[in-house]
Parts: structure tokens; C-alpha cells; sequence
């Protein structure tokens, strides 16, 4: 090419791209913990839509401590670990029982054996008339100094009986969530849920076992509990069992009477439920010495006054009485 050229002299250069330095995996680290947490959220989204109220307050009592402590010693509770009487063990824990349920196995009562069961049942706690008071107080320890033991002598009645009641109401609260769960984690007393109710009265925790439409307790004029309600008494003796109060039995039917010039009625066939429900829980290893009264009330005390008839009137009551009196404000 001559010198003069009007030809462009192109020049290509070539310039080479070496490779991108590594840089570790702390991102995927990170990544890894933003996704487990995301999971976890919402997880926790998920059971609380599925979970009741009911077990929410479950949960809710079973974290909450059960006497709150302004102790400063080590040994905690109420009373910086000491007693109202002599040093010993305690009669009531400081926190409610661990309600544990197994699935009942279906079992039909037999007359008589709730006198092998009251001779080998021991002897209950509530015959010791210092439950009581030491209800809801902490651990036993060893007696501390002359301190300590004034703090005791100026706790009035008042505040023991509350602290008392205090810890029998969470008790009640925990049997109450434990039998519920309970029937719905037994696959053949999930459709039972209906029949279990479950409430507080001033005489304390009442369990009613009632009719229905289409699931009854009992055949219609008999004292025979059926397999379903066998099953449903047997859990129901489970929590009574774990706990000390004395139990109050009630037979209830509807209004409906039975043929003229019959010698056996109402009365006669709510106080015979009321008894095969007591032998039931006795059998199924409720000492018999807990058994305070049971009684048959016919039509007298319906749940459905507005309907006499209805078949909800038919039930049975069993009622864990209370120990605690709540002293008045």
C-alpha cells in the first residue's frame, strides 16, 4: 500500500478476560437462613389457624408459671421454701399433673369389684387436712431463719386460701384441655365431641356425658352404659384419677314418663345410671373413698329447660369438687 493512501489503517486489539476470582459461599449461608426462617414463619401461621381456642389456652397454662415468686433466696416458691406446718413432703404440686391419656380399651363393669379397687387405690390426699392450705405454696426445703418464718405468720387465711384456689383452678384448666385433646386424637370418640361437655360451676369442674340425637350413652330405658360411652367414661376416669378432689355423681333424664301403672320411673332409672356410672370410673381405677355422693335427679334439673324432652336432658354429671374456697373480696 502506498505511503498517500486515503485507505483507514484499522488496528484490532485483543484483550483477554480473565476469570472472575472466587468469592466463598457465605451468601448461600445466609440464603439458607432467610429460607428456614421463612418456613418456620409460616409454619407458626399454620397452627395457629388450626389449633382451637381451647388448646391455645392449653398451651398458654402449661407455660405460665403457676405462683409467682418474690422471693430472693434460692429456694424460690412463695414462701422461700418453706412450709406452713412441720418440714415434709407436700401433699399438692406446685404445678398442675402432667395429664398424660392412653386410648381406653373397652371394658364392661363388673358388680363388686370396686371393693378390690378401694382396698388397693391407697389412701387419697385429700385426707390430709393440710392439702389444703399447702396447695399452690412451693417445694418442701428445710426451715430457714427467724426471717423467713415471719413472713409465713403474717400470711393471713385469706391469701392461702386464694393461692389454693388459684392452683386448683389451673389444675381444672389442664384436665379440661387434657380430655378434649384426648377425644380428638381417639379416632372413635372424635364423633363423640358433642356428647362432652365440660364446664365450671361454683361446685367446681363438671364433665356432663350427654345424649344426642343420634349417639346416646345409654339404650333408651336402660342403666347399661353402650361401647362409645364405656370408652368416653374410661377417659373421663383418667383425669379424676390424677387428681385429689372428691367426685359428685348425677343421673338426669328428659321428661318423657313411662307407662301408666309402672312401678319403676325416672327417678328410679337416673339414680341407677348414676350408680353403673360410678362403678364405671371405680373399675377403671378411681378410688372408691373419693366418691362423695351420687344421686338420680330424674327431670328435675334439665339442661334444655325449654324443651323438656330433649334428649340432651339425658346425661350424666360428674363433678370434681372443689377443695379451695376463693375467699370473698
Amino acid at each position: 500500500m502506498a505511503r498517500g493512501s486515503n485507505t483507514p489503517l484499522i488496528i484490532k486489539k485483543v484483550r483477554k478476560v480473565k476469570a472472575a476470582a472466587h468469592h466463598g459461599g457465605a451468601w448461600k449461608v445466609a440464603y439458607a437462613d432467610f429460607v428456614t426462617a421463612m418456613m418456620s414463619f409460616f409454619l407458626l401461621l399454620w397452627l395457629l389457624n388450626v389449633t382451637t381456642d381451647i388448646q391455645k389456652r392449653g398451651i398458654a397454662d402449661y407455660f405460665e408459671p403457676t405462683v409467682s415468686s418474690k422471693s430472693n433466696s434460692g429456694a424460690g416458691g412463695v414462701l422461700g421454701g418453706l412450709t406452713m406446718g412441720e418440714p415434709g413432703a407436700q401433699d399438692l404440686p406446685a404445678s398442675p399433673p402432667n395429664f398424660q391419656l392412653n386410648a381406653p380399651a373397652l371394658r364392661q363393669p363388673k358388680e363388686g369389684d370396686e371393693g378390690d379397687q378401694a382396698g388397693s387405690a391407697g389412701k387419697s390426699t385429700t385426707d390430709d387436712p393440710n392439702a389444703t392450705a399447702s396447695a399452690g405454696l412451693g417445694p418442701d426445703e428445710k426451715t430457714g431463719d427467724g426471717k423467713q418464718k415471719k413472713v409465713i405468720e403474717q400470711m393471713t387465711e385469706a391469701e392461702l386460701q386464694k393461692r389454693a384456689a388459684e392452683h386448683e383452678e389451673k389444675e381444672f384448666a389442664a384436665a379440661e384441655f387434657a380430655l378434649r385433646q384426648a377425644i380428638q386424637d381417639v379416632p372413635e370418640l372424635k364423633n363423640l365431641s358433642d356428647n362432652l361437655l365440660i364446664d365450671r360451676t361454683p361446685e367446681g369442674l363438671r364433665i356432663q356425658l350427654v345424649d344426642e340425637e343420634k349417639q346416646s350413652m345409654f339404650p333408651l330405658g336402660s342403666a347399661q352404659l353402650d361401647d362409645a360411652a364405656q370408652k368416653l367414661m374410661a377417659l373421663v376416669a383418667q383425669v379424676v384419677q390424677k387428681l385429689p378432689n372428691k367426685v359428685s355423681i348425677s343421673g338426669h333424664t328428659d321428661a318423657t314418663p313411662y307407662g301408666f301403672g309402672r312401678s319403676y320411673s325416672n327417678w328410679e332409672l337416673s339414680a341407677d345410671r348414676a350408680n353403673a356410672s360410678r362403678r364405671m370410673l371405680v373399675n377403671d381405677g378411681v378410688p372408691a373413698e373419693r366418691i362423695d355422693r351420687v344421686v338420680g335427679l330424674a327431670d328435675r334439673d334439665p339442661l334444655i329447660k325449654d324443651d323438656p324432652r330433649s334428649p340432651r336432658n339425658r346425661r350424666i354429671s360428674i363433678v370434681l369438687l372443689r377443695e379451695a374456697q376463693t375467699p370473698p373480696t
